[in-house]
């Protein structure tokens, strides 16, 4: 497994980019005022030891040094030991749901943002815990197999949009039939499935599915996002909203009663997401009364570093810039590498 020990090092890499706009801006000032002084080719020739690329190679070997530094700084490391330790934990599945109907902004900035904060905080809050991803909309898959790798969670947090599933739908049944797949085999561990959903449910057989969810231990909340009163649903990328086939726009509202009968089915609690976050922490109430028990996890213990090889590079680059002079070299007048053919 490869990470970074101090992470917080790569925000310098910004840097670089700002150098080189500033470099290129230079170079254009000047050669715009050597313009001023006469022909740009009698500038050449009166001046037969100026060179137009060495100064580029230069910084540009300065540059990548520099990365090479900011790498440096970051501690980059590879996993060198892995070892299974058990650990007082929950498990904790959210099936979050991703049809267009979750694009409505009757909750800022929209629903499926708003859901996906939610989602980002409880995870933040996980301590030994495990967490699988699911998205359903027509139909459901697995974003996230389960795993205590918190960061990895995030990251596909991020990338969760409705274009992920073409199919168009709201299959509650389908999700919750997945995330109880999703669970390890371990015994006496506390279960959840967070279902967080506009309840807007086209398949049927999501109240059945709780209910089997229940029976297996497995308690399922369910988070209501969205308003009763309604809500239109943006088009992407314009200012238009989602109209039916009559012209009619489709407005999306908040089914609270079927999200209300899902949680009653499976054992669990429902809470109505708004702009507060009275949702998270009733949530987070709920699940901090769940049974911990023993939780195997797949962690690396050791972590060597490799910042020698960026070092080494460095050090390289920043040679190679200290022996290319910004003049051409008289001893070399014959050798030009930088001449153009």
């Amino acid at each position: 497994m490869f990470r970074f020990g101090e992470p917080l090092y790569l925000y310098l890499l910004i840097v670089l980019p700002v150098l080189a706009a500033f470099y290129f801006y230079s170079n254009y000032r000047r050669r715009k005022r050597l313009r001023l002084y006469g022909d740009p080719q009698l500038l050449k020739e009166l001046m037969p030891d100026v060179s137009k690329y060495r100064p580029d190679v230069k910084f540009w070997l300065m540059l990548a040094a520099l990365g090479m530094i900011i790498f440096m700084m970051a501690r980059p490391q590879f996993g060198s030991k892995m070892e299974t330790v058990k650990r007082q934990g929950i498990e904790t599945v959210v099936a979050l749901d991703i049809s267009n109907s979750m694009l409505a902004e009757d909750v800022t900035p929209s629903r499926l943002d708003k859901s996906k904060k939610l989602i980002s905080r409880l995870v933040e809050k996980f301590n030994n815990d495990k967490v699988a991803m699911i998205v359903f909309a027509g139909e459901a898959f697995t974003q996230l197999p389960i795993t205590s790798d918190y960061i990895s969670a995030k990251m596909f947090l991020e990338s969760i949009t409705p274009s992920l599933i073409s199919t168009q739908g709201t299959d509650i049944a389908g999700a919750i039939d997945l995330a109880m797949k999703s669970f390890t085999p371990n015994e006496g561990v506390g279960r959840a499935i967070v279902l967080i959903t506009d309840g807007e449910n086209h398949e049927g057989g999501a109240i059945e599915a709780a209910q089997a969810a229940a029976k297996k231990g497995i308690r399922v909340f369910v988070l209501g996002v969205g308003s009763p009163d309604g809500s239109p649903i943006p088009v992407e990328g314009s200012n238009e909203f989602r109209r039916d086939k009559d012209g009619n726009v489709i407005v999306t509202r908040l089914n609270e009663q079927m999200c209300q009968e899902i949680a009653k089915a499976g054992g669990g609690i429902y809470v109505r997401v708004d702009n507060t976050n009275n949702a998270e922490k009733a949530l987070n109430a709920e699940i901090n009364k769940l049974a911990k028990a023993d939780v195997e996890t797949q962690v690396y213990t050791e972590f060597d570093e490799q910042f020698q090889v960026l070092a080494w590079l460095a050090l390289l680059l920043l040679a190679a810039e200290l022996m290319i002079l910004n003049r051409k070299n008289p001893l070399f007048k014959n050798v030009n590498l930088f001449k153009q053919k």
